[in-house]
This record gives C-alpha cells, structure tokens and sequence, in this order.
C-alpha cells in the first residue's frame, strides 16, 4: 500500500461529518488516531489556489488540509461556510490521480462553497488555478448523492491513470441529533486543459 493510500485509509473516517449548518463541531471518533500530517498549516509546495464553478457561482481561494488526530480530514470553518480547502494528501489538481477540493453545502445558518454543487451535471465545467500559474479546466463526469455510511472510498479515492478531481460536499437530510447531513454529494471530474 502507497503512502497516499494509507494516508487515504486512515482519513476516510472523513465523509465531511464536519460540512453541516450546526455551530457545534460534531461528535468525535470513538478510538483517537494519531497522525503526524498538520490539521491545517500552510503547504510550500506545489498546491491549488482558487476554484471557480461558473454554473452555480461557486468561487474560492482554497486553504490546505490534512487530517485530524482522529483521522478525519479537516474541513474548513463551519464559520466560514465559503470558504473551500483542497485536501493536501491528494494528488495537487492537474496531477495524475483524483485531487479532492471540500466545502460545506452551509454554514451559521448561510449557504456555504458548494451550496449548489448537486446541481452541477456531466459537461460543467470547474476551473483550478495552481501556484505555479497555471490555469486548469475540468469537465463534470458525474454527480452522485450516497449515504455517509457507504462512502464510495476507493471511487473517490483510488489512484487512477490520469488527472481527475472531486469536489465533496454533504447533502440530503439533516440529522440535527449528529449535527452533520446524512450524505455527501460527490462530484467527479476530468482534465480538460
């Protein structure tokens, strides 16, 4: 197993229990994990800086993530529903392999980043800007809604031959008992320039 594949495994406690509209932090895992990857911290290397979703008026700068101690993947601030973060263990976006980018679907009781991201369908188009300069154009493929339950790990994150992205958000009903939606929406997208 490749160090981004285990990193992967371990996040995927993740299914953005954290992308709801509650003000509280939802509850933590029962078994802390302990990781050695920052929860946030600036990233030096090579990295996403913006994503632009044109269709639904989605448009952020995007701050670097890693895991929490209990293995989770952080999210950005409930507080700050707009703002989204690309998870820094994923390929950097135009990189062989599927870069993930997260933002809530709301937040304080606002519309968050990816408010409409379920209304996105195959040929949308969602753009990336790089520290590097350079600009990169991805089209939808597919949008899928699953329960957090049966998170489609490998699908979103599997290692694949060519650049792709996801973008996650959570959806469906709201469990206000768990304060965190009951699915993700999951949009999957390929490289097209």
């Amino acid at each position: 197993m490749t160090v981004r594949r285990a990193a992967v495994a371990v996040a995927l406690a993740l299914t953005l229990a954290g992308c709801g509209s509650a003000a509280t932090e939802p509850p933590k895992a029962a078994a802390p994990v302990p990781s050695s990857v920052p929860v946030t911290a600036p990233f030096k290397g090579l990295r996403p800086t913006s994503v632009q979703i044109p269709k639904i008026g989605a448009d952020s700068s995007l701050i670097s993530v890693g895991l929490k101690t209990d293995g989770s993947i952080s999210v950005p601030s409930v507080h700050k529903p707009m703002q989204a973060a690309w998870y820094q263990l994923s390929p950097v976006p135009g990189d062989v392999g599927p870069a993930v980018v997260l933002g809530h679907v709301d937040g304080d009781k606002m519309p968050g980043i990816f408010y409409k991201l379920k209304d996105l369908v195959p040929g949308d188009e969602v753009d990336i800007d790089r520290s590097d300069g350079k600009k990169l154009k991805f089209v939808v493929d597919r949008v899928t809604q699953v329960p957090k339950d049966t998170f489609p790990k490998e699908a979103v994150f599997g290692n694949s031959d060519k650049p792709e992205l996801r973008l996650i958000t959570c959806g469906g009903v709201f469990d206000h008992a768990a304060h965190s939606y009951k699915d993700n929406i999951v949009v999957y997208a390929n490289l097209a320039a």
